[in-house]
């Protein structure tokens, strides 16, 4: 085979895999700094929740004036430069991370081989360009839901209650308008909307999250206390267990519908099985790599994956607290929620908004003598989906594994080892060891969360949250806007995206929807929430 003529490193310095890794693992080693004391990634702006005009009596805590609309992460999360971040302001965190993110950017093209020139003037249009998107798609109107309206004391107003959604998927309108209907703007940009690119790289940030999710969490016990520790530690377990039974029942089911009823090739029904299944676009991404799937395979999914998981943001809050499983089910709410949401800011969003609507609802029903502390259910929604996360890696090679020695291989040929190695998709390297460096801070240095740990887990804290969450989804928008450039209406029917748009409400709401409810009550029952009513605690 012609694969075996190419040796472990090759690629190394022409592939987007490898300089997915290589930029990732950049910003990585860079926010691990902080750990020193050194804070180099502070620059990075970040988007607020904005309004024209604040209302008499409002305060700008989640929803801001416009001209506060986007700050540097570092003003509020950094331990030794905050004064610093925030004396540069929103222009100049802008700008540093433009300049930021163009030098290695256009270093990765030229060793692509691609033209750095037209590169480098398409990337420039289409970072101010999503920051545009960033910022409207922030618009109180689109974004905030009644947790933001609450906490800022708004008055009830009418929001569309998106949260992130919005900007992506405005991201994603605004790159299909250009695509399709300013093709000469879209060619002029086609060499910088690298959306497999970036989507690869956001994933490697993505493991900075999965690895700093223990720091959070032992943050976040030690402020409620060792019976809510003990109560978010069997959260974790117990979404753990969830996590592995649902992976065996949902992306065998998807793949099943996507063959038998819809007929679609076994790379598609791969790719639909893992984005709709398992991690939405971060998966869908890593499976095409591993099947081989035409590039626009993933590309497609990925946009469905935004859709659908803006549709379950809006209908699943509500869904679960006044049909089903209601106050009674807290814990198998939030956990059902995580199974079911496949993008990670849409199922933040939503078990923020469901931890809202059941606590309400608990302190309404009982007339105020049961109140429960907030964020709880939140947790639950996302250390179940983080644990989804983990898997991204981990299947990938599964079927890098499965594709090269069972589905693709002819009688009487011997498939060798690196066959594997090649088809397996590299960024998925950086993104376990940026887990794996996290997660050894954690129980290394960090001593698992004891109070002798707590500084240095503190320190690792400022300069993760700036990569796991500024970069993370600046390369989401990035990912977003690039993906509808690219995309060519004419083309969709072509990859008979008319039967994926219905393989993934079919799958969505008719199995895997039901079968995360039914998972997550097998594990999650019995669970119960502290009451703090009389207790003075928030």
């Amino acid at each position: 085979m012609s694969q075996e003529k190419k040796g472990w490193t090759y690629g190394m310095l022409t592939q987007e895999d490898w300089w997915a890794v290589w930029i990732g693992g950049f910003f990585m080693i860079l926010g691990l700094l902080s750990v020193w004391g050194i804070d180099l990634v502070g620059w990075i702006t970040y988007p607020k929740i904005w309004v024209f005009k604040m209302p008499e009596g409002a305060i700008p805590k989640k929803i801001v004036p416009w001209y506060q609309a986007f700050y540097p992460l570092g003003a509020k999360y950094s331990l030794t430069a905050k004064e610093f971040w925030k004396s540069i302001g929103p222009i100049g965190g802008i700008l540093i991370t433009y300049v930021a993110f163009t030098i290695p950017l256009c270093i990765g093209a030229y060793f692509m081989r691609w033209n750095v020139r037209q590169f480098f003037l398409g990337w420039t249009v289409i970072f101010f360009l999503t920051y545009l998107c960033w910022f409207i798609g922030h618009h109180a109107f689109f974004a905030a839901t009644t947790v933001h309206l609450k906490k800022s004391h708004f008055p009830d107003m009418f929001t569309l209650s998106l949260g992130g959604g919005a900007s992506f998927i405005l991201a994603l309108i605004v790159g299909l308008i250009i695509g399709n209907f300013f093709k000469p703007l879209a060619r002029f940009l086609s060499e910088a909307a690298k959306p497999e690119w970036y989507i690869k790289t956001a994933i490697v940030f993505l493991g900075v999250k999965v690895g700093y999710l223990p720091i959070k969490m032992a943050t976040f016990s030690q402020k409620l206390g060792h019976k809510v520790a003990g109560l978010t530690f069997e959260l974790f377990l117990a979404g753990a267990v969830a996590t592995f039974v649902a992976y065996l029942i949902f992306w065998p089911g998807i793949y099943t519908i996507s063959r038998r009823l819809f007929k679609l090739p076994r790379k598609t029904a791969a790719v639909l099985g893992s984005g709709i299944s398992i991690c939405g676009v971060s998966a869908a991404v890593a499976t095409g790599g591993a099947v081989r799937a035409k590039p626009v395979v993933s590309i497609m999914v990925s946009a469905l994956v935004v859709v659908y998981a803006v549709i379950e943001l809006i209908v699943l809050p509500w869904f679960f607290t006044y049909v089903w499983p209601g106050p009674e089910g807290a814990l198998i709410a939030g956990p059902a929620m995580g199974l079911s949401v496949k993008t990670d800011g849409a199922d933040a969003a939503a078990g923020e908004l469901l931890d809202e609507l059941l606590r309400a609802k608990i302190a309404k029903d009982t007339n105020g003598a049961v109140q429960w502390p907030e964020g709880i259910i939140t947790v639950s929604a996302v250390v179940t989906k983080l644990w989804i996360d983990m898997f991204i890696g981990l299947w990938a090679f599964i079927l890098a594994l499965l594709w090269c020695y069972v589905v693709e291989k002819r009688p009487g040929e011997k498939v060798p080892a690196i066959e594997v190695w090649h088809r397996f998709p590299k960024f998925v390297i950086g993104y376990f060891a940026a887990w794996i460096i996290y997660l050894t801070i954690f129980f290394g240095p960090g001593h698992a969360g004891a109070p002798e740990g707590m500084a240095i887990l503190k320190a690792a804290k400022a300069g993760a949250v700036p990569v796991e969450k500024g970069m993370r989804k600046l390369f989401f928008m990035l990912t977003f806007l690039s993906l509808g450039i690219i995309t060519d209406f004419k083309k969709l029917k072509e990859a008979q995206f008319g039967k994926m748009v219905w393989v993934y409400l079919i799958g969505l709401f008719f199995f895997i929807i039901p079968v995360a409810c039914l998972i997550s009550w097998l594990f999650h029952q019995g669970m119960e929430l502290p009451n703090i009513a009389g207790m003075g605690i928030e």
